[in-house]
């Protein structure tokens, strides 16, 4: 934190108008669109190739912004107009992004605590963010958000450090000659990490030891490490690898065991066995779990717990059945590489197809650079390609050896879309990779099924944030069960599943059976657990290895009775035991125990297992309750107890709700079943700050019309202009889950930041609302829930509960999935 006064010294700022002169500066902005806090803002008008910072001045102003950073004289006239009224400061200086940096530096300069500076070709925000997972237990660490590496990301990055910190992460990426030494001045490293060199912004470089010694700059006061060989035997690094790989053992069960040295000592680490790229980054890693002496059993524990990174790319419905994997705006070797990746571990298709365009800027001669092209593509498990460019059919030779992969090429993209080919994906999963110059966001909108304009967005990274969030709640052994019932609430559920399939959560839940058949044939392979089964869908569960809930003597035996009806064995089959601890809903009563274990004892087949034993709190999110929660929790343990010794064998216990497993940790035991928590939604209020929001329920403006007073609006007339208004129509109604119960000024949505109210009853498919206070044009968004308002705001207007808002946004609203 700094004053103004301190600004205009740190700078070397001429003031041209310092109305507040006390002013403190805690926040640095470079967005108009990311004002959170006013006054104690200091905007940097940064102007670029394609926006000038100086021309959201006046906007800024009216929000209350009052620090200013300019470099346009032009713009001055504008406030010495004002100047009596306007209680602003501003600050001339020659650049705005020296002048963002050279705060950031003196910044940086007031703290002493270890800094870990992380540069190289690819990898940094992943090595980034798994040191911040393995690091976090022993450490308060501040780190870069997201890939905040460039010249305005590093300094708005190392602004966040403050006092409570004890370690700061930061990424430093450039892109040409002269840039490093920027950034290392603001980040000022103690400790380094070069992740590896490869062909990203060749262009901006003479050769391949120019860039690696100018990436090296960010080291020249520090020790640094890497694991990449091209680094480690290069004469102008001081990179080091502090252990040494003494062998490597493939596992049956899909890991890497390594056998490393250190100082003398030998240890073993288990990894997974995921591409090498990803091995290296975790091997980086554990350079610097070395360095601060973390004990190596220890780090086997955090490795084991390691979550993936999500990466840039966007997952819509597509026409035929088919889903698209948007990104198209990027081509690079690396990018290419990751979005491969994601494509093989998407299961939800018949039929993967990857589109690429030309690969521009990696100075590779084209043999070389199409024959890796190609190897990736072997490994991508992919049956069609199209490649769209004057150089890509050279893939054409190097595919021939793989006779699974069918090749279609086209010289533009205008061509390919004019084709009948275009049509030819059905049931598909489409990777749409292009360098920008192709305009793939063409083929996306071609491909993409066609909606009126209402979606609802789903955040994988926060879905990810969520589940992580929870997951640091429980103990390492406690596994996760995830409710995707309901339409996943409404998220999408094959989408969900396959995401959390990715990360590794141990249980699906689904109400019904058709819900887990779907699940199946849209590639999950996770234990599935089925909360309401009937008699005559045994067969299915026995078909598609789902799991069935037992709740009753009468569910019990029917059962049974299919059990002893059938001609086979099910060594594969599992069951899980529901009991009523006081919700009275559905399951076994305490007193039944006795008699429910002698049943299972006697009767059941032996090969047919208990995989666990559950039950559900009826009041976990509030603490009202908490008497009444803890005594189910005391029933549930005793009658599982109780359970365990009638059978002979233990199985899992979980009773603990999201609610539940915030509130009360001694109702985690085994595991717990993470339902709407996971979407968002923190209904005890204790962590409600800690979750991102997963769904924004978006439409568009379909019109604009201005009215008189005393016009009505709607049917019925229920809407009648009190003075001369505007209003919005927007492609949103009952029938996409706007409920009518919102009509006439219940509901609003945001347009533009700022809240309309409905106006007259909302329709099937349209609602009419007031903008008279908003400046819109017809195409813009309206959010009907998201960052706001928020679907408790929604709740509220309803009368109802979060869960019912998410699960009412109906199937015929298209779902777009993205990662940041």
């Amino acid at each position: 934190m700094f004053s103004i006064q301190e600004v205009i010294q740190i700078t070397a700022g001429s003031a041209l108008q310092l109305a507040c002169p006390t002013d403190m500066i805690q926040q640095l902005l470079i967005d108009s669109r990311k004002v959170v806090f006013t006054e104690t803002s200091l905007f940097f008008a940064i102007a670029g190739e394609r926006h000038d910072g100086h021309l959201f001045i006046n906007e800024l102003i009216k929000k209350g912004v009052r620090n200013f950073i300019i470099t346009n004289l032009l713009y001055i006239p504008t406030y010495e107009k004002e100047a009596g009224k306007l209680n602003i400061n501003v600050i001339l200086v020659p650049n705005a992004i020296d002048a963002l940096q050279k705060v950031a530096e003196a910044h940086r300069a007031k703290f002493s605590y270890p800094v870990i500076g992380i540069t190289g070709s690819n990898g940094k925000t992943i090595v980034k963010e798994w040191l911040y997972q393995l690091l976090s237990p022993d450490f308060r660490i501040v780190r870069s958000p997201k890939s905040y590496n460039s010249q305005v990301g590093v300094p708005l990055s190392v602004w966040e450090m403050n006092e409570n910190h004890n370690l700061a992460i930061f990424e430093a990426g450039i892109s040409r000659v002269g840039e490093m030494q920027n950034l290392q001045r603001i980040i000022q490293p103690t400790l380094g990490i070069f992740t590896n060199i490869g062909s990203a912004h060749d262009e901006g470089f003479e050769n391949t030891v120019q860039k690696i010694r100018e990436k090296a700059l960010l080291f020249k006061h520090c020790p640094s490490y890497t694991t990449h060989k091209v680094l480690l035997n290069n004469i102008e690094m001081n990179s080091i690898q502090n252990f040494t790989v003494l062998n490597t053992t493939q596992t049956n069960t899909g890991e890497t065991i390594f056998d490393l040295a250190y100082q003398h000592e030998i240890f073993q680490l288990k990894l997974p066995s995921i591409d090498k790229a990803m091995l290296e980054n975790m091997l980086t890693c554990l350079c610097i779990l070395l360095h601060f002496n973390i004990p190596f059993a220890t780090m086997q524990t955090r490795f084991n717990t390691l979550r993936p990174v999500a990466m840039r790319l966007e997952m819509k419905e597509a026409i035929h059945d088919s889903y698209v994997i948007d990104d198209s705006y990027n081509n690079d070797l690396s990018g290419l590489q990751m979005a491969l990746s994601f494509l093989k571990s998407q299961q939800q298709a018949s039929q993967k197809v990857v589109i690429l365009s030309d690969m521009y800027e990696t100075n590779l001669p084209d043999a070389e650079l199409y024959q890796i092209i190609a190897t990736m593509l072997h490994g991508a498990s992919i049956q069609i390609l199209v490649g769209i460019g004057k150089k890509i059919k050279l893939l054409e030779d190097f595919l021939k050896i793989n006779k699974k992969i069918n090749t279609h090429f086209f010289e533009d993209t205008a061509t390919f879309l004019a084709s009948p080919f275009v049509h030819s994906f059905h049931h598909s999963l489409v990777l749409v990779k292009g360098s920008r110059a192709f305009a793939f966001e063409k083929i996306v909108k071609k491909l993409q099924k066609k909606t009126h304009g209402t979606v609802l967005e789903i955040n994988l990274d926060a879905l990810t944030h969520n589940l992580n969030f929870y997951r640091s709640l429980l103990k390492p052994a406690t596994k996760v069960m995830v409710m995707v019932k309901a339409f996943a609430y409404g998220s999408g559920s094959a989408e969900v599943a396959q995401w959390l399939q990715f990360h590794r959560v141990d249980y699906l839940g689904v109400a019904y059976v058709d819900e887990g058949v779907f699940l199946r044939k849209n590639g999950i392979t996770l234990p599935i657990m089925v909360l309401n089964p009937t008699a005559d869908s045994f067969g299915v569960c026995a078909t598609y290895n789902l799991e069935p809930e037992i709740y009753s003597f009468k569910i019990l035996e029917e059962l049974l009775s299919f059990f002893y009806a059938q001609e086979t064995h099910f060594p594969n089959f599992k069951i899980h035991i529901k009991l009523d601890t006081g919700m009275r809903r559905l399951g076994f009563e305490a007193h039944e125990i006795a008699k429910l274990g002698k049943m299972l004892v006697d009767r059941l087949p032996h090969e047919v297992r208990v995989a666990s034993v559950l039950s559900h709190m009826a009041g976990a999110d509030e603490a009202q309750h908490q008497n009444f929660s803890q005594h189910q929790i005391a029933v549930f343990r005793q009658a599982t107890l109780d359970l365990e010794e009638i059978l002979g064998h233990t199985f899992l216990r979980h009773i603990a709700n999201s609610p539940a497993i915030a509130r009360y940790p001694e109702a985690h035991f085994d595991m717990v079943r993470l339902g709407v928590g996971l979407y968002g939604v923190e209904t005890t209020g204790l962590y409600s700050k800690e979750l991102a929001t997963v769904a924004t329920f978006k439409t568009i403006i379909s019109q604009i019309k201005h009215i008189k007073a005393g016009e009505s609006v709607g049917y019925g007339r229920q809407g009648v202009a009190s003075t001369d208004m505007t209003i919005a129509t927007i492609a949103v109604g009952y029938a996409d889950g706007f409920l009518r119960r919102l009509s006439k000024g219940v509901g609003k949505v945001a347009i533009n930041g700022q809240l309309a109210y409905v106006m007259g009853n909302v329709c099937m498919d349209m609602t009419m609302v007031d903008i008279t206070h908003i400046e819109a044009n017809e195409g813009d968004e309206a959010t009907i829930f998201g960052e706001n308002p928020t679907v408790f705001d929604i709740a509220e207007a309803l009368g109802t509960i979060p869960y019912e808002v998410l699960t009412l946004v109906s199937e015929r609203v298209k779902r777009v999935f993205f990662t940041e």
